[in-house]
């Protein structure tokens, strides 16, 4: 592990030991220092994050000895200071970002590829791939609570989209099964399921609405999406958007997209169009399509500015060195940006001032203004995918 500071450790250290204190542990960060204003930054080859501060657009320091990071993806604690890293290996990581440590560790599957966190903070929930299933954990000791398996007619399932839903919940889909599931941990040792069946071949991603009320699972073996309004006395599964993706004629997809980067502006939700070069507009109280707009490849994330005023798209190869802005009033493309080869994610800063943007082969994170779309800041990175701010820590669904 690299010291988090090193020339401020250095001087702790010394202050300590002239006034016959006990030598301050490495690595903290400056007393008082808060993390409302941090993120992290997938470095997918190395298997290390960089802990980054958004005020000062600067890298703070590197967190390695996370192993397989190709697909992963990452959670945080109410303290906006305690990270917890799921990777594709099925390691469950807790990263302290103020220490710059990580705090525990275990192996929880042979191949996971995300997780949640509960509304009251004290359980984190791993999806997996392999053996499939979810599994929950202590936030705090990461001991495990309960293994819930997916299995339908014998047969195991790969977990995909789980998100976390009020009081305790959580709801995923099952990939093989075509089924979504929430299981209510209000007493983890005992898990209540709730099992919807028969909704659509092959659901590959979901999202929670920011509102927390609708869920919806995209559907990669047939047209349409599947949703379940969770505020509804008794929730059930209704079938939206027939044909909305790849239309009649199956189209070749080069990279399926990510639904929990669905933009939800106003009453309107942006979102991608599998295998087409479009992202489609639909009206969020009726869920019926009300406009298309042309962009530069197929997209993959369809993301919100914070305030709803603006849509960033970025895509597959092999357009993936470029991203659009498109304008939420007039649904025009207004800006065509290439900031690097092979973009991978965006993230808002917490009011929109800015947008950060990882291009993996370009080995660098940079920083937009998100209305001159003067670049602020470039970063070192390696290899870097998926920026997390700690600002996820007070949403539903991230």
């Amino acid at each position: 592990m690299k010291p988090f500071f090193p020339r401020l450790a250095a001087a702790l250290a010394l202050a300590a030991a002239l006034a016959g204190c006990a030598t301050a542990p490495a690595g903290l960060a400056p007393p008082g220092r808060g993390s409302g204003d941090l993120g992290l930054v997938i470095e997918r080859e190395s298997g290390s994050v960089g802990v980054v501060d958004t005020s000062a657009r600067t890298r703070l320091g590197t967190v390695e000895g996370l192993g397989d990071l190709s697909h992963a993806s990452v959670v945080y604690a109410r303290d906006g200071a305690t990270a917890y890293v799921f990777g594709r290996d099925g390691a469950l990581t807790k990263v302290n970002l103020l220490a710059g440590t990580i705090d525990k560790r275990v192996m929880q599957a042979g191949n996971s590829i995300g997780g949640a966190i509960s509304t009251d903070g004290t359980l984190v929930v791993a999806q997996n791939y392999q053996p499939g299933g979810v599994k929950v954990f202590d936030a705090r000791t990461l001991a495990l609570l309960a293994d819930i398996p997916a299995v339908v007619d014998g047969q195991p399932s790969r977990v995909v989209g789980l998100a976390d839903i009020p009081r305790n919940r959580f709801i995923y889909a099952l990939f093989d099964a075509g089924q979504i599931w929430i299981a209510d941990l209000a007493n983890p040792a005992r898990p209540v399921l709730t099992k919807f069946t028969n909704i659509g071949k092959q659901p590959y991603d979901a999202l929670v609405t920011p509102d927390g009320r609708h869920y919806i699972a995209g559907l990669f073996g047939e047209d349409g999406l599947a949703k379940i309004d969770l505020w509804a006395a008794e929730p059930k599964v209704e079938r939206i958007l027939p044909g909305y993706g790849r239309g009649e004629q199956p189209l070749p997809v080069f990279k399926m997209p990510h639904l929990r980067g669905w933009a939800v502006a106003g009453r309107h939700a942006w979102l991608p169009a599998i295998g087409r070069h479009e992202v489609l507009v639909v009206d969020t109280d009726t869920w019926q399509e009300v406009a298309r707009i042309p962009v530069a490849g197929q997209p993959v994330f369809v993301m919100a500015r914070p305030d709803g005023r603006q849509v960033w798209v970025n895509f597959a190869v092999p357009d993936y060195h470029v991203v659009q802005v498109i304008d939420t009033q007039t649904r025009r493309v207004t800006a065509s940006l290439e900031p690097g080869k092979a973009v991978l994610h965006m993230e808002f800063t917490p009011r929109g001032d800015a947008v950060w943007i990882s291009a993996r082969d370009s080995h660098h994170v940079s920083v937009i203004d998100t209305q001159s779309f003067r670049t602020l800041a470039v970063l070192p990175a390696k290899s870097p995918s998926g920026i997390f701010f700690t600002s996820r820590a007070a949403r539903t669904g991230f």
